[in-house]
């Protein structure tokens, strides 16, 4: 229920359907009838958060035990925050309209770097103090999970605790923990001390960090009896695992409007670019079954008229044909829109073209990454130039006319030539179009996408230097000097942005003051290009004595102790640096069906490994 000093303000901002809760299948309990109170905090706005999986997940775990209550907070438009902070209204949660200091857990999930001043801006409007050092009180706990967590060092100082890995497991026995010691009148500490016991769950305060004279780290210590290093939580069986039988169903569009089946978790193919390929082994698969029930729960229950499957990489699948199969037999007939997003260009099958014929028709999307062969042999793309036009060429043969081709701009040992394979590329699939006997209307259009590279913690390549800001527009410029037809569009993103995302992704504790002291500026959703501030960035570093280019700039050795090696992700470190050398030597590993290659992650499934299968 909104409170009636929120009614007020409503009227003057832009859609306030964002703050008012109430929407179809969304959750209200008795506050009074339940022990624990979970305000799950996206911090970004309501249309990007709403779109989000791992929200949905963990919304639906809650809500299923009687004894707790999750609701949802999303970060307000700055519109909505001026007039919050103006009438002395503290941040609220959408299901009861309740203030965050009500609740006994606040948790974040952190998708991506430049969403660390939103989780302060969020916790600072809602009253509640910023460090986790003057959180004396057991309620409420400021926790994190989400990707950003294999690497949480930057925001540690902020967190009471951290769920590393798979949270449906960890949330409860975190839930069961708090619930029994908030009846024991324990302390924040004595929880804390019982918390770290949990297999998924990182106590940041309880590991004291020292640096060498030149800037690198020399210890990272566990105490109070704090393991080291910290293991992720790993569900072993996605078929027994909790999925929601419905989302929320939003009242204005969303960025994901659709229902959303995880059709597995984990990937076999070992792209050397790929954090989230390697942070979520070992594979897990739901069974064909599993699929086509839930898919069908979710559409019943939301009303939704399309359906996207969600995985890594869809057609990996080991039952692929079959699960398009069972789920076309329905969806065509009831008329839900199918969406397949990760296809690969090597395992598009006559047999899928098929399939997809008979769902409603968009545009084709591909990831080459790289332009030249070579390149992509460094990256383990493990696809050949060949294969990406034979794609595509079955593609028009079937009346597609659409094509987006995603790269990726500034990887390890990057040259200005492949720079031009992107745009002799994409002029390839044009004149493939031109060429096929079979297509018919005004012409092709192709789409080339390309990410700035990143180097990420956990990969392969967590001890590359960034590609520079001043290189990297110059890479961009010489792409769009060598599109020499309007039938290639091309986009890439912007270079101050990479700058900081390439800073935390691999920064240290002492990061911590800088986000803050750049928070303190006025520095809040820094990943939308009308809010950022990268001069007060700047001001934050230099005010703080931390060089941003220490963190993007250098080449690690291998023997150097890096910030995340407490945290273990089930990936060895050894492997990473084999197939960091083999990187270099342009050697290619094959994929995890083909041969195994070592890499440990089947140490976390009690010694399985689906994708050895």
């Amino acid at each position: 229920m909104i409170k009636k000093e929120v009614e007020k303000i409503l009227q003057y901002v832009q859609k306030p359907s964002r703050y008012v809760g109430g929407e179809l299948n969304s959750v209200v309990k008795d506050r009074d009838k339940v022990d624990i109170r979970y305000a799950f905090c996206f911090p970004d706005t309501y249309e990007i958060g709403m779109s989000h999986l791992g929200m949905k997940i963990i919304y639906g775990l809650v809500n299923e035990r009687e004894d707790s209550w999750c609701e949802r907070v999303f970060a307000p438009e700055k519109d909505m925050e001026e007039l919050m902070r103006k009438n002395n209204v503290p941040l609220y949660a959408l299901e009861s309209g309740d203030y965050l200091t009500e609740f006994d857990i606040i948790g974040f999930t952190l998708m991506y770097e430049l969403s660390y001043t939103n989780v302060l801006n969020m916790l600072d409007l809602a009253g509640v103090p910023l460090f986790s050092k003057e959180r004396k009180e057991l309620a409420p706990l400021v926790v994190a999970g989400g990707p950003c967590c294999c690497n949480v060092e930057p925001m540690a100082d902020f967190f009471d605790a951290v769920f590393l890995g798979d949270g449906e497991e960890s949330t409860n026995e975190f839930i069961d923990l708090l619930k029994e010691c908030k009846k024991q009148g324990l302390s924040k500490h004595e929880f804390l001390l019982k918390a770290k016991d949990i297999k998924g769950v990182y106590i940041p305060s309880f590991y004291e960090d020292e640096y060498n004279a030149d800037g690198t780290l020399k210890t990272l210590k566990a105490n109070y009896g704090a393991p080291l290093p910290v293991k992720k939580s790993v569900v072993s069986d996605l078929n027994k695992c909790y999925y929601p039988k419905d989302f929320v169903v939003p009242f204005i569009q969303i960025v994901h409007d659709r229902a959303v089946e995880e059709i597995f978790r984990g990937c076999i193919r070992g792209c050397r670019f790929c954090q989230a390929g390697f942070i979520y082994r070992p594979i897990r698969e739901k069974s064909v079954e599993t699929i086509n029930a839930q898919s069908q729960a979710l559409i019943e229950s939301t009303g939704y008229d399309e359906l996207s499957l969600c995985s890594l990489s869809t057609s990996d699948h080991s039952s692929a044909n079959e699960m398009l199969s069972s789920l076309v037999d329905w969806t065509v007939k009831d008329k839900i829109n199918l969406s397949l997003p990760s296809l690969r260009v090597d395992n598009f099958s006559d047999e899928l073209v098929e399939k997809l014929k008979l769902v409603r028709r968009s545009g084709l999307t591909f990831a080459p990454e790289a332009g030249t062969q070579r390149l992509r042999d460094v990256i383990n793309k493990n696809i050949t130039e060949d294969e990406v036009l034979s794609t595509c060429n079955k593609a028009f043969d079937n009346g597609w006319t659409s094509v987006k081709l995603y790269f990726m701009m500034g990887l390890p040992t990057e040259t200005m030539e492949d720079i031009e394979g992107i745009a002799d590329l994409g002029m390839k699939v044009v004149r493939e179009f031109g060429r096929n006997p079979n297509t018919k209307g005004s012409g092709v259009q192709v789409s080339i996408s390309c990410a700035s590279f990143i180097p990420k913690p956990h990969t392969p390549f967590q001890w590359e230097p960034e590609d520079n800001m001043d290189s990297l527009k110059e890479k961009q410029k010489h792409l769009l000097e060598c599109i020499p037809t309007r039938k290639i569009k091309v986009s890439y993103h912007e270079t101050p942005t990479s700058l900081l995302e390439g800073v935390f992704a691999r920064g240290d504790r002492r990061l911590n003051k800088v986000i803050y002291s750049a928070y303190k500026k006025g520095c809040c959703f820094d990943s939308w290009g009308e809010h950022f501030k990268f001069e007060k960035w700047l001001e934050a570093f230099e005010e703080n004595g931390i060089d941003p280019y220490f963190y993007t700039q250098r080449r690690r050795p291998f023997d150097e102790l890096l910030p995340w090696d407490h945290i273990d992700f089930g990936v060895s470190r050894k492997f990473l640096q084999r197939e960091n050398e083999k990187a270099h030597r342009g050697e290619t590993t094959p994929h995890c069906r083909i041969k195994c290659a070592g890499c440990g992650a089947n140490k976390l499934n009690g010694g399985n490994c689906d994708a050895r299968g």
